[in-house]
């Protein structure tokens, strides 16, 4: 078997058609991030992952170069960036390879796709990219911390008495929540009136969708890119960060380095008639008052 990501596609094209000349019966398993557009069938593309931090693989259009048939590419695996940094790091620390982000997604990859294979079978795996350009990224923790691929450590937690509390300490209320179908304008009174600068948008299910922000409207409204009269569902924002109620106080405040709130979710799981499938639903919102306050309140 064979593992490698795809980008340009020269690297998994030109390996894969020389080995399949000399081994036929070689497997060839093509890497690509969840927001790319390379992997066959095409359904495995479909997501609502907009963007990959991970270098090297993935494309928004197919390269010239890159030949996706099975004759070349046998199986498509799709990845996320959280288990290739992580992997990154791994073989950093574990194996003495300074690699980059693309070669740890080929290997998280490489772990799963191997687990088809039999006694006495090998897999080999291409690394594509070295530490050089990551210095700033994966190699840094707080990089790690702040896009929600690691929790903040134990010895930064234990500086402050607060930092192994968990958010569930914090007692927050259910959130006010807006359905997608809801104009605009509305949206506008809602938050008005109850002094919020967001609002959690869910679907019937109670599963979040989005956000609406004033940042956001104000831009969008601003540009014309949107009407009064719009639903809500036409200047929903995804750019936030979400927790459950077990994470840390200490890592939660690592998130509001950069992020003014973060949604509160939990993970439900649920069947219908397409399987079973897991759905966030929104528990709360948290803000940074509502970290101080805590604090706050705990000193006096």
């Amino acid at each position: 078997m064979l593992v490698a990501g795809a980008g340009t596609g020269g690297t998994i094209t030109g390996i894969a058609r020389k080995l399949k000349e000399k081994i036929p019966t070689v497997k060839v398993v093509g890497v690509d991030p969840y927001g790319s557009i390379l992997a066959l069938p095409a359904s495995l593309n479909q997501t609502e992952i907009t963007g990959y931090q991970v270098e090297g693989i993935g494309y928004d259009f197919i390269p010239s170069v890159l030949d996706r048939s099975s004759k070349v590419v046998d199986k498509w695996m799709k990845s996320e960036d959280k288990p290739g940094f992580i992997m990154a790091r791994r073989l950093i620390r574990e194996e003495g390879l300074l690699c980059g982000g693309s070669s740890g997604t080929a290997v998280a990859a490489a772990v799963e796709a191997a687990k088809e294979l039999g006694p006495g079978q090998r897999c080999v795996v291409v690394l594509p990219d070295s530490i050089r350009n990551y210095m700033t990224k994966h190699l840094n923790d707080d990089w790690m911390i702040d896009n929600g691929f690691m929790h903040a450590n134990e010895a930064e937690e234990d500086k402050h008495w607060w930092s192994n509390e968990t958010v569930a300490s914090l007692g927050l209320q259910s959130p006010v929540t807006i359905s997608p179908s809801v104009k605009l304008e509305k949206a506008i009174g809602l938050l008005k009136e109850h002094g919020f600068d967001m609002l959690p948008v869910v679907d019937e299910a109670g599963e979040i969708l989005g956000v609406v922000t004033e940042g956001h409207l104000m831009s969008l409204l601003a540009q014309g890119k949107v009407a009064l009269q719009d639903a809500v569902d036409k200047a929903l924002f995804k750019g936030f960060k979400t927790v459950d109620v077990s994470t840390s106080l200490g890592s939660l405040s690592k998130l509001f380095d950069r992020d003014h709130f973060v949604l509160v979710a939990n993970s439900q799981q649920y069947v219908s008639g397409d399987g079973a499938k897991t759905r966030k639903i929104v528990f709360g919102v948290v803000t940074r008052i509502d970290l101080i306050h805590f604090i706050a309140s705990r000193q006096q």
